[in-house]
């Protein structure tokens, strides 16, 4: 197969009005993500069954193309483990892609786990093994070496060889458009706005302050968040976790008070703690009735062990019946995720079309009858 190395907006423009024309063009991407919020991309890959183009994203004004590729609905693009691909996409600008399907979603309705490797499924259906030594390689370092050139190629050539055994296995079991549905839920739920106002209930201790110190951290956490995107930097490097939820805790009214509190990181208060006596001076100002409720935790709900346990073992005979692994229908979190939809937590039950287990391709399967089952009190 033809290989090529796209370093010129001449070659690439051509390229990607050659790439129109096909049905089926399988993709990756190589990026870092050391230091950064978001991250850099240092190569595209993609493959027509004829070619195997490597394009130079940093030698590129123009990468619009690509992305017309993505969303042209017309054109399957197939993707192994995209989650950070997305991220790569979303963070370059483009939109959300058309007609993308996971192949590592389908490896897990073939019942090969939640995360097969790419090594590993190319191992399983063409019995080669890959070279993964440049998996670790500064992708947005130049000159790329010919081994990294031969590795990042193998990412989608083989994928292209593989592809048509991998689809006449999932039509075969019938979960073709359960995967492609999965494979659209993963891109809705990447290219969703983050509101930095509740990215305080992800901050880990949350649920100990009370609805005035939840004041406090939603500031904070929002705050983080913005000057985290502003330096393009990862939100730990801003601040850690256990620094915002002590300083909402006890919110100190100076550096040093703040500097004094056990537990409080000192390179976030010597860099970042006059910033955030600013941003607890902005919290303070919020009227008490404009306060966050306090969060309730989902494992101290009454009957929480047992209410798990039977709905995993609901949802286990229904994956037993429509032969699926028990991780593919319903992981720990989606339970969880459920739960505390129906118990009506932390504002929960206010985003039903975001419960996975009551939604898409598991809506038919299982959540009709697991509403049913947890309305007749979980029995």
């Amino acid at each position: 197969m033809q290989k090529r190395f796209i370093q010129t907006q001449a070659e690439f423009t051509a390229l990607c009005e050659s790439l129109s024309a096909a049905k089926l063009l399988t993709v990756d991407t190589e990026f870092v993500r050391t230091r950064t919020l978001v991250p850099k991309l240092g190569l595209l890959q993609v493959c027509d069954g004829e070619q195997v183009a490597l394009i130079d994203p940093l030698a590129l004004d123009d990468l619009s193309p690509f992305w017309q590729l993505l969303e042209n609905p017309a054109i399957t693009k197939v993707l192994h483990a995209c989650s950070e691909d997305l991220e790569v996409f979303l963070t370059a600008g483009a939109k959300p892609p058309q007609n993308l399907i996971d192949s590592q979603v389908m490896m897990t309705f073939l019942g090969h786990g939640l995360s097969l490797g790419y090594a590993a499924m190319v191992k399983h259906y063409l019995d080669i093994e890959l070279d993964k030594s440049e998996s670790r390689t500064d992708w947005t370092k130049r000159p790329l070496t010919d081994n990294q050139l031969k590795y990042a190629a193998a990412d989608v050539e083989h994928l292209y060889t593989l592809f048509p055994k991998l689809l006449a296995d999932i039509e075969a079991k019938g979960w073709l458009a359960a995967s492609q549905q999965e494979s659209a839920n993963m891109i809705a739920k990447k290219y969703q706005a983050i509101d930095p106002d509740t990215l305080y209930q992800n901050v880990k201790l949350a649920w100990k302050l009370s609805p005035k110190q939840l004041n406090n951290l939603k500031f904070l956490a929002s705050w983080r968040y913005q000057k985290a995107v502003t330096k393009d930097q990862p939100l730990s490097f801003i601040a850690k976790d256990h620094t915002l939820q002590l300083v909402a805790q006890r919110s100190p009214m100076s550096v040093r008070a703040m500097a004094n509190i056990e537990g409080v990181e000192a390179l976030d208060v010597r860099y970042q703690g006059k910033a955030m006596i600013n941003v607890l001076k902005q919290a303070a100002q919020t009227p008490e009735d404009a306060y966050p409720a306090k969060l309730r935790r989902l494992d101290e709900y009454p009957g929480y062990k047992q209410t798990f346990k039977q709905v995993k073992h609901f949802l286990q005979q229904v994956a037993d019946k429509h032969e699926l692994a028990i991780e593919c229908l319903a992981s720990k979190k989606q339970i969880n995720q459920f739960l505390s939809f129906y118990f009506k937590l932390n504002g929960a039950d206010q985003s039903p079309a975001a419960v996975d287990l009551i939604n898409s391709w598991r809506k038919p399967i299982a959540g009709e009858a697991l509403i049913e089952f947890a309305d007749g009190g979980f029995k």
